[in-house]
């Protein structure tokens, strides 16, 4: 059968040729090349870069910010894995502590004279003591009795009048003296922090307030060798203070708002560790340094290395945050200057001292509310500062139990500490579990100092100093994990 002969006007032939095959399957090879170089892209940045990385990659190029890693959700808490005694909990709001007297160096450095007191006074009020709560059965023997107290008695203060502030917080045992309504200290040189360095920073504007030139750069080579750490703690800034310049710092727990404007006012540079919550970010630790205040609108004039210079924010809200710390703070001072500060520090001029005032504080605001878990948390820590470690272990199952911020252990390390010094190593192991799996936790060494010291009790020594080492590898001056290392022949 003869096919019809099909009409040649079907046909048109205008010289084209259909495009060779591979060039279409290069194309799609192209496209796919592309494809597979954005997900090895977005898995580079998310998985093998570190956060200062990251950071670095962000500030060239921001819309990367949203390859980020997820966070945990803001109100995201620790886990509870330690087991919780709530009779043995309630004994602690009634728990007494004899206060010890300060040592000889604290008592003799306090009889000076303060300059030149302004003649502008408001009066103070001073908060009534919360009623105690009935005594339970005790479930437990503390490990450390606590101190005897002393024959040495401090110099009595002549008591001034002094400025009231809002606060739920009991006042520490200090003298109380004049000053002006208003009050700001110039001359701090102000330096924006680089990504993750309010630490050392903070340190460098404080020094600065005394002539001192040398930036955060500086600082931070000498105690974060590695820019990824998470916490720069108040002993560690101390130190570089004292190791490396003419200047002198001490911290201490347990201040209180009225010593900050006290220390301002006598020029005593001052910063304090807080919570904060900056726009886009959730519940972090960050150092500010308090340069002035007002007292007729019940603010402090702030230097923040993040936000910027001559900052404000109210009273109460930064006894709020500075609550979150335990109320933690830094003066530099000149070495000449010390038996004045000490004379305005009062009773926390001594460091024992100031974590039985800081327990004192914790205690009544966990008596007047028995669910704010930072309080507990700050009982637990003045109880570890004053070798009272069973105490103190309960004290933070109970804030564990309330619930904390998921970032708490990374500047913190009090639980640790206290579970290890009571033998449970387990909890700390559990503890430290948590830690290393939150973004950005495996980059705080301390996590991995206690990781070894209660591996090393487990008998396991090989992992020890495997932890050890890596706590050393995060930075390189962790003198503990050094001599932990050591110890254990490794």
């Amino acid at each position: 059968m003869t096919l019809p002969e099909q009409n040649q006007d079907d046909y048109h032939d205008d010289g084209l040729q259909a495009p060779p095959r591979i060039l279409f399957w290069g194309l799609i090879a192209g496209v796919l090349l592309f494809i597979v170089g954005i997900l090895a892209g977005i898995f580079i940045f998310r998985e093998v870069l570190t956060p200062g990385q990251q950071q670095r990659v962000i500030d060239a190029v921001p819309f990367m910010k949203v390859l980020l890693p997820p966070h945990p959700a803001p109100d995201t808490v620790l886990p509870t894995v330690a087991p919780v005694n709530p009779t043995a909990a309630m004994d602690l709001l009634n728990l007494s502590i004899d206060p010890v007297s300060p040592s000889p160096e604290v008592t003799e450095a306090t009889e000076v004279v303060l300059p030149n007191p302004p003649t502008v006074t408001i009066e103070t009020q001073t908060p009534q003591p919360t009623e105690a709560l009935p005594t339970a059965t005790p479930t437990f023997t503390p490990t450390t009795p606590p101190p005897s107290p002393t024959p040495t008695v401090m110099p009595t203060q002549t008591p001034e009048q002094s400025a009231q502030i809002a606060t739920s917080t009991p006042s520490a045992q200090q003298p109380t003296v004049a000053r002006a309504l208003t009050h700001i200290n110039s001359g701090f040189k102000w330096e924006r922090q680089t990504w993750n360095n309010c630490g050392a920073t903070n340190i460098t504007m404080a020094m600065s307030y005394f002539g001192w030139s040398r930036g955060q750069a500086y600082a931070e080579s000498l105690i974060k060798p590695n820019r990824d750490d998470k916490n720069v703690s108040p002993a560690e800034l101390v130190n570089f203070v004292n190791n490396n310049s003419d200047l002198r710092a001490l911290y201490r727990i347990g201040g209180n708002l009225n010593l900050l404007r006290t220390l301002i006012y006598y020029q005593f540079p001052v910063v304090i560790e807080r919570s904060h919550m900056f726009e886009g970010y959730d519940w972090l630790g960050h150092y500010q340094t308090i340069v002035g205040y007002d007292d007729n609108q019940n603010i402090f004039t702030i230097y923040d290395s993040f936000l910027g210079e001559n900052e404000t924010d109210t009273y109460t809200e930064v006894d709020s945050h500075w609550k979150s710390f335990n109320r933690v703070f830094i003066v530099v001072y000149q070495p000449e200057r010390e038996a004045e500060l000490f004379q305005l520090l009062g009773e926390l001029a001594d460091q024992e001292r100031a974590s039985e005032i800081a327990f004192d504080t914790a205690q009544s605001e966990a008596r007047t509310n028995p669910q704010d878990p930072f309080a507990w948390f700050n009982m637990g820590s003045a109880l570890v500062n004053l070798g009272r470690y069973q105490e103190a272990s309960v004290a933070y199952d109970q804030a564990m139990n309330l619930g904390l911020p998921w970032r708490m252990l990374w500047y913190q390390f009090g639980p640790y500490r206290a579970y290890y010094e009571v033998g449970r190593y387990q909890d700390v192991l559990n503890y430290v579990a948590n830690t290393l799996s939150t973004d950005g936790g495996q980059y705080v060494e301390e996590t991995y100092y206690w990781q070894g010291r209660a591996l090393a009790q487990l008998g396991r020594t090989n992992e020890a100093v495997a932890a050890l080492q890596r706590a050393l590898d995060q930075n390189r001056f962790f003198a503990d994990a050094r001599q932990a290392i050591t110890e254990l022949g490794g």
